[in-house]
């Protein structure tokens, strides 16, 4: 029950209805606040409890100063949750575990139940194996199925054991995707209360909810857990920054290009840890789905959300969705009533400002291995050759062949073709796929052509252009080359649906571009083996080839193993690049290929806007909405059919690769131990700058060879069955002997060497082993370890099991130059320290190599309830001190107890 020290309780009627709701013009300050600030507003007017949400936090909400930096924290209690079941299943599993804890310590099993709706879509399992093929869907489900029965079986018990706990089964869509065409409320009515619609999830990209109006972002797998469990978030007040938008899109451009500049603008702007609000005549101008498209880039630009206020267009999106009447006018009557609906003419307050004329939007790319590194398509050639020289060993020896032989090969029949190539290294390569097909691969060869991705796919007008690209090639005779693997992957059925209603599936089909799944594909790194003789091809003449896709993440290693260009685009352009086959072409001005009728420009079959907006408005109707959600979590007769054990707590399967029971809590007392400094520690890894949670976290496929390979072997699991780290986040001695282990981390306690190696000096001479390896012998010897590394660190994907695998592997501190906001937070979550380098210091500057041993003296403060600001670090005679980032008195008392979930944990048995 709310304190209601402001009077802010009042009521509101909408039709025949009337709800209760918090006024927040109770509250001195109100009307100038962002629209983002508003709902953290009503939420502690809602929450306010005395204790821990009081009329001082309200206080200091309603009057922020939008120039000072943050400094003061509350209590954020978001309405609902929403995971994948990549990050999803590794909840299941620690709320089933926590149910034997509290029995153990002699509690109810039943309490540790969600407490606001939890809801998970499974999408990020498929995988890519069949492709190009009408066959395609079917196959790559039912293997889905093979590989993750005990997976699906697991939270099909889940969904029946927990209440408020919904799962959206296998081959329904994209969890972002869904998630705005279905789950969100927008205005949540419970128990007769009308409040924001707020959401966390598992997933960074969750902020694409804040497109139309929903407030939310990623959070880590444990701080979910705990807001299930009616934990509130702690937060510091944020810095808002107002992002302007004035003018309309020019022809030719995309949201894609849109998203692509923005993500630039404010990644050199700097926005880690802060709101992005959008407002101006430009964003009424904005069509919903586009606003969607920006959200989900949040976590590209680094800010915590990406949000815009709700409007006339958020409406129209509803009912296209299938919202019923009386939920759209509580919407509107709700955000009318508390000032929360958008004046293009106003200008709240903001931290800070920038602004964006959308007709100075061009046609862009981001590459080859970060999305805010932004090449107009017009640079793109130019761009990647200078760029390629980075990919290819003894470039200057490779440079000078002559160009490509008149035959079915890379930038055939282009301008490119018949250029000077001394400017860019060619290792042309002959290879015979088993059905006779030759032609040779070079450098720049585009592998993979894939549109995937919520980011894009649940944009109409990108997919809809890819379409009619399609139609426009098919007609001129174009295809696709044989060495691109393309996938059509969309957010939900809804696209296949308007596809069908406007016949464009022939099209896409006939240039490979069948469905495989409706799921996370290439983006997540499930893009699947390329055809053998491809991949070895690669792999033995070390080839940098590329892959562009529609998606949002195109980081090192995370696409395909034999993949190091990596590029993001429109679906329209992946399309034209598939059928290119190569990025070293001017694809504006030289031709894409040879048709029935002679050479093929891209101008040539880009459909125009008012092309793309005629079938949007034809095809795309409420109707094809209702009929896909009507059932949403039903699922088909596989999913019907899985059988479950029943019961409120898990029966483990002790032989299960797949899914077990957590450690965390083995052995854990009913009061914590006080926390300690730290003596004795060894380095397991000094890295630099920029180091991603794609980096840490155990991702894509599993390769033979490596501890996690080992591993499965010794128990029984073929090659074949390796499945991808993502399906085996349920396990964690899969996932422990992943973390760290990517093919493209930089470990600089070693020269020259990529993946997941250390020194282990636990033996003499401290020779090269596995970080697994190395960390289970510094665990027996009783070695604490720390890690040390650059700007950003973390930086990336919402991940758990970066923070869980980096617990796990005995690390007790992270010693960065600056972190992102997500993977610090989940290091306090899980009982790891993160210490900062003094301002303007670094390992390097120090003199640190990584070879010493580490004294970190001062954490002992903690126990007595403040948070030092400081600590000492001693390393083989150099000291310095270094800056604690536990930013929060709710972050110490997760410390203090070990992590976020034994604090929970002993909460609940406490009660």
């Amino acid at each position: 029950m709310s304190a209601n020290s402001f009077g802010s309780k009042s009521e509101l009627r909408v039709g025949e209805k009337t709800y209760e709701i918090y006024r927040l013009d109770a509250v001195e300050g109100s009307a100038r606040l962002p629209y983002s600030l508003k709902v953290l507003l009503e939420n502690l007017l809602r929450t306010e409890d005395g204790a821990n949400i009081t009329a001082d936090h309200i206080r200091a909400l309603g009057g922020w100063d939008p120039n000072a930096q943050p400094d003061t924290e509350i209590q954020f209690t978001p309405a609902r949750v929403i995971m994948q079941d990549f990050t999803g299943v590794p909840c299941v599993v620690d709320l089933a575990t926590m149910r034997e804890a509290v029995r153990d310590l002699g509690g109810d099993p039943s309490k540790i139940n969600p407490l606001a709706p939890a809801e998970m879509v499974i999408d990020h399992s498929v995988i890519v194996d069949n492709y190009a093929s009408p066959r395609a869907f079917g196959l790559n489900v039912a293997v889905e199925y093979e590989r993750n029965q005990e997976r699906y079986q697991f939270l099909r018990w889940g969904q029946t054991a927990f209440d408020e706990f919904k799962v959206v089964p296998p081959g329904t869509g994209i969890v972002h995707q869904v998630n705005i065409e279905h789950l969100a409320r927008v205005v949540f009515d419970r128990n007769g209360v009308a409040y924001p619609d707020t959401c966390v999830g598992t997933d960074s990209h969750t902020t694409m909810e804040n497109g139309i109006g929903v407030l939310g972002w990623g959070v880590g797998g444990i701080e979910a857990e705990a807001a299930m469990l009616g934990q509130p978030i702690s937060m510091l007040i944020p810095r808002v920054v107002g992002f302007k938008l004035t003018g309309e899109l020019p022809s030719g451009t995309t949201a894609t290009d849109l998203v692509l500049t923005i993500t630039e603008m404010l990644r050199k702007h700097g926005v880690v840890g802060k709101f992005v609000e959008f407002y101006g005549a430009g964003v009424a101008a904005l069509p919903l789905a586009n606003r969607a498209t920006i959200g989900n880039m949040s976590p590209e630009f680094g800010s915590t959300c990406a949000i815009f206020p709700i409007d006339g267009e958020t409406l129209k999106y509803l009912r296209l969705t299938g919202r019923s009447d009386e939920q759209v006018a509580l919407v509107e009557a709700y955000a009318k009533e508390q000032g929360m609906w958008l004046d293009p003419e106003a200008q709240p307050d903001f931290s800070e400002h920038l602004e964006l004329d959308l007709s100075t939007v061009v046609p862009s790319i981001a590459g080859p291995k970060r999305p805010q590194d932004r090449i107009e398509v017009s640079k793109a050639k130019e761009t990647w050759r200078r760029d390629v020289q980075n990919y290819v060993k003894d470039a200057e020896d490779e440079a000078g062949v002559e160009s490509f032989p008149a035959s079915d090969s890379p930038a055939v029949g282009t301008a490119a073709a018949n250029e000077s190539n001394n400017d860019r290294p060619h290792k042309r390569v002959q290879v015979t796929l088993a059905d006779g097909t030759s032609f040779e691969l070079d450098h720049g060869a585009v592998t993979v052509a894939a549109i995937t991705s919520c980011t894009n796919t649940s944009n109409p007008y990108v997919m809809v252009g890819a379409g009619l690209l399609a139609k426009k090639a098919v007609e001129k005779g174009l295809t696709r080359k044989p060495w691109v693997k393309t996938s059509m992957a969309p957010g939900s059925q809804v696209v296949t649906g308007y596809y069908e209603r406007a016949g464009l599936t022939p099209y896409l089909d006939k240039i490979g571009y069948n469905l495989v799944g409706y799921g996370c594909t290439t983006c997540i790194g499930n893009t699947g083996p390329l055809e053998p003789e491809i991949s070895k091809a690669i792999n033995d003449n070390d080839l940098a080839v590329t892959a562009v896709l529609s998606g949002n993440r195109n980081f090192e290693g995370r696409i395909s193993p034999d993949v190091k260009m990596n590029y993001l685009a429109s679906p329209p352009l992946v399309i034209a690049y598939a059928l290119a086959g190569t990025m070293d072409i001017d694809i504006l001005n030289d031709p894409i290929a040879e048709g029935t009728d002679g050479p093929v420009y891209l101008k040539d079959i880009w459909p125009s806007p008012e092309e793309v907006s005629a079938v949007v408005e034809s095809s795309i109707s409420q109707d094809l909405f209702v009929k896909d959600y009507a059932d949403v979590f039903a699922g088909d007769e596989r999913w019907q059919g899985l059988s479950i054990p029943t019961g409120d707590t898990f029966v483990w399967d002790e032989n299960s690769t797949y899914v077990r029971k957590a450690p965390y809590f083995d052995g854990m007392p009913a009061q914590p131990a006080p926390v300690s400094d730290i003596h004795g520690a060894r380095v397991l890894a000094k890295l630099g700058d920029s180091v991603t949670t794609d980096h840490i976290s155990p991702a894509g496929n599993i390769k033979v060879g490596t501890p996690a390979a080992q591993y499965l072997e010794t128990h029984g699991v073929a090659v074949k069955d390796f499945n991808s780290y993502g399906s085996r986040r349920g396990n964690h001695e899969v996932m422990i002997r992943g973390t760290f282990a990517n093919i493209r981390l930089r470990n600089q306690l070693l020269d020259g060497v990529e993946g997941g190696y250390t020194r282990d000096f636990t033996v003499e001479g401290g020779p090269q082993v596995f970080i697994y390896d190395a960390s289970a012998n510094y665990q027996a010897a009783g070695v604490p370890l720390v890690v040390l590394a650059g700007k950003e660190y973390g930086s990336g994907s919402s991940r758990d099991w970066a923070a869980k695998g980096t617990a796990l592997l005995g690390v007790k501190a992270v010693i960065a130059e600056s972190y992102e906001r997500i993977h610090r937070s989940n290091l306090i979550g899980m009982g790891v320290i993160p210490l900062q380098f003094p301002e303007g210091q670094s390992a390097d500057s120090l003199g640190l190599t990584g070879s010493e041993t580490f004294e970190i003296t001062g954490i002992e403060k903690l126990n007595e309830g403040g948070i030092p600001r400081t600590v000492t670090v001693k390393a083989d005679g150099k000291e310095f001190e270094a800056v604690v980032r536990i930013d929060t008195p709710g972050e110490a008392d997760y410390y203090r107890h070990g992590g976020i979930m034994q604090y929970v944990l002993r909460s609940l048995i406490s009660k």
